[in-house]
This record gives structure tokens, C-alpha cells and sequence, in this order.
């Protein structure tokens, strides 16, 4: 029987406002990711076993949740951050079989990549996916950090500080965010602990060292990334240095120009962040911060599905407008 069939929780979590993604995406990561599953759990079996198996195929206890239900609950976890309890409730199963799929489904939708627009079947898994892409299309890079509030390490813990971002005055974590000039997501990673400031993630996470091996692509950023705009002025765009208070008035008005033309063309990657908290374990995230990046990239990567699939012809507005 489908899951369309009966009014259970399958039927119902395969609605979009429960899942996140609309009932054909659910089909396409189904035949992708039930075969993975099915290796990993037969692998998992034979290392356990000493051995292949004993009995026929089918033999043996059942299984109380198949793969279509393990999946469905953990799109609905990442969406809504219902608690495996209630999902197990809903389900009639114990609650560590629910934290057992999730724990099983979660890496296979963190390790799928991130699609690309027009190119169905690719997909890019690293920075250097990424840059590559980026040279050989010629697509201009949006790049821009967010972070999420977690939970505080337990006092006297080495490293408790690390987590202490000096903007939010908060225990966070934080990513960065790489979209195409039409806002559609390409890359969402770079996880450090929120006291890192942006420019040192540049150097210790490879950013920079893809710029130097791919010096045809460019990139808009925010003020955050004005080192990495200095260190390469012909590749990445920050926002033009505000004039002295004393400066002509013309000066300032072509200042705000600039301003105001670079960051219409880099919002796209703010609207792509925002989209991303629209998934509830990251508003804040209240699991381990362990997996904090493994949740972050399911989630993003699902995003990027989403937004490979839209077709965007507004380009960012470049007119100049006549200051009085």
C-alpha cells in the first residue's frame, strides 16, 4: 500500500508543509538513497556477523520502520525539530528506533552535494567542486557567512570559549554560503566555532588558496570578507570605504551608489541564509554541536534542490540614479 493510500503518519508526512519538500523531490531522494541504505545496512550486517548470512533472504526479525518511513521521519525532524519521542509515538515504535533512522538517514542527505542549476545529476560535495564550476561556467560567486546559536560547552571544558562569537555575545557556530548571481544555492559549509572571525576562515578552510588557482573567478562579498578583497582587488567585490564626513556632497552620493548597487547584487546569498533557518534545528540548533555540520549540510543541500529547480531572469539592478 503507498503512502498516499491510508491516513497514517506516512501519508501524512509526505506533505510538503510537514517535509519541507514537495512529493515529487521526496521520490527522487528515495530511489537515490534507498540503494545507499541498503549497502550501508548490509555492510553494517556482514561486519557484524563475521560473516555473509545464515539464513535466506527475508528470514530473520522484520524490520518495524522500512526505508520510505526512516526517511520520511527524519526530512519531518529537520524541518519541524519534532521531537523523536513524538515521532516515535506517532509511528507506535520505540523511540530508539526513530533515533537509530535518523542517525542512519541524516549522513546520506548530508554527503549528497549540492545540485547545480541546468546540470541535473551534478552535484558539488567540496570548495574545490565548487571553484571548478564556478571557472569553467563562468559563474560570478556570492559569498557570505551566517551563524547559528548552540548549546554551551559544560564550564572548566577546554576550548569552552571557542564558541563565543563577538558579535552575538553567543555561543554559535558558523558557515558560509556560496550562491549564483540568481540566488540559487551552490555551497553551504566552512563549519568553524563561532569565535572565528571571517578573515581567518579564508586562510585555515581553503577560500583563498581556490582564488590563487582559479584566478577567473569572481566574487561579491560584505565588509567582513575586506581582506580577502584586498588580497585579491581583480577578483572579489566588497563594499566601497565610506567617505570622510567632511567629503563633497557628490562624493557621498556616489558613495551610496556603490553601496547601494553592491549589495543588490549579493542579497541573494542573505535570502539564501534566511531560507536555511526556515528548517527548525537550525533556529537555534539544540542537538550536540558534533552534529551541528552533518544537520547543516542535509539541510542546505535539500535548499539547493529546491533552488536548482527555480529559473531566475531578474538581474540586479546596475542603473545609475541621479543624486540632487
Amino acid at each position: 500500500m503507498s503512502c498516499e493510500a491510508h491516513l497514517g503518519p506516512c501519508g501524512l508526512f509526505t506533505r510538503p508543509a510537514l517535509s519541507g519538500i514537495s512529493r515529487t523531490h521526496f521520490g527522487e531522494l528515495l530511489e537515490g538513497l534507498a540503494p545507499r541504505w541498503q549497502a550501508a545496512r548490509e555492510s553494517a550486517l556482514h561486519e557484524r556477523r563475521g560473516g555473509d548470512r545464515r539464513r535466506a533472504a527475508g528470514d530473520g526479525p522484520k524490520q518495524r520502520m522500512v526505508f520510505v518511513d526512516r526517511l520520511l521521519v527524519t526530512l519531518v525532524h529537520l524541518r519541524l525539530g519534532i521531537p523523536h519521542a513524538a515521532l516515535a509515538e506517532l509511528y507506535g515504535v520505540d523511540r530508539s528506533i526513530v533515533s537509530g533512522a535518523i542517525r542512519e538517514v541524516r549522513p546520506l542527505l548530508a554527503t549528497r552535494g549540492f545540485a547545480v542549476p541546468d546540470r541535473p545529476g551534478v552535484r558539488l560535495r567540496t570548495l574545490e567542486d565548487l571553484f571548478a564550476y564556478a571557472d569553467a561556467e563562468g559563474v560570478d560567486l556570492r559569498i557570505d557567512g551566517t551563524e547559528v546559536q548552540v548549546r554551551r560547552p559544560r564550564a572548566h571544558r577546554p576550548g569552552r570559549q571557542a564558541f563565543v562569537s563577538g558579535k552575538k555575545k553567543q555561543n554559535t557556530i558558523k558557515t558560509t554560503t556560496f550562491n549564483d548571481p540568481q540566488g540559487r544555492t551552490l555551497f553551504s559549509g566552512v563549519v568553524r566555532p563561532g569565535r572565528m572571525h571571517d578573515r581567518t576562515a579564508v586562510r585555515t578552510e581553503g577560500i583563498a588558496e581556490q582564488f590563487h588557482r582559479h584566478p577567473r573567478v569572481k566574487a561579491e562579498v560584505d565588509e567582513g570578507y575586506r581582506g580577502l578583497a584586498n588580497e585579491f582587488p581583480g577578483q572579489v567585490n566588497a563594499p566601497p570605504k565610506k567617505p570622510k564626513d567632511d567629503a563633497p556632497l557628490g562624493e557621498q552620493h556616489a558613495w551610496r551608489e556603490q553601496r547601494r548597487r553592491q549589495s543588490s547584487a549579493r542579497i541573494g546569498v542573505e535570502h539564501t541564509n534566511a531560507e536555511y533557518k526556515q528548517w527548525r534545528p537550525l533556529q537555534p540548533f539544540t542537538g550536540r554541536r558534533e552534529i551541528y555540520a552533518e544537520t547543516h549540510l542535509a539541510a542546505s543541500a535539500l535548499v539547493s534542490d529546491r533552488s536548482a529547480r527555480r529559473v531566475t531572469r531578474r538581474k540586479s539592478s546596475t542603473e545609475l540614479v541621479l543624486a540632487q
